[in-house]
């Protein structure tokens, strides 16, 4: 549910602690629903500042496959199955790996 009180509080942490990549991913996650334009913008800083943040790479794709940025997407899959392998994370690298064939077998 939505919570302009956590909205506030998180964006209050993410400039109190902007080498915290967790702040601006729950921020974004905050968004999904009520501002996914907002919430691709603050997963889009997250990408760039906190690249090896691996928790963001699918909430992010799935975003971006509903805003229709299919090339886009493709990447953020691509990106986050390269660092999960890279950091050995088998079971985020799996969940990726499924999320991606799936879209891509049905999309």
């Amino acid at each position: 549910m939505f919570s302009m009180d956590r909205i506030n509080q998180l964006m209050q942490f993410s400039e109190e602690e902007p080498d915290e990549p967790f702040n601006f991913y729950a921020l974004a996650l905050e968004y999904l629903k009520l501002n996914p334009v907002e919430s691709m913008r603050i997963f889009e800083r997250l990408m760039t500042s906190h690249p090896a943040y691996l928790p963001a790479y699918y909430p992010y794709a799935h975003l971006l496959i509903e805003q229709k940025n299919i090339g886009k997407a493709e990447w953020v899959f691509e990106k986050g199955l390269e660092l999960a392998k890279a950091v050995n994370d088998l079971k985020t690298f799996r969940e990726l790996q499924s999320a991606y064939q799936d879209w891509k077998f049905t999309g």
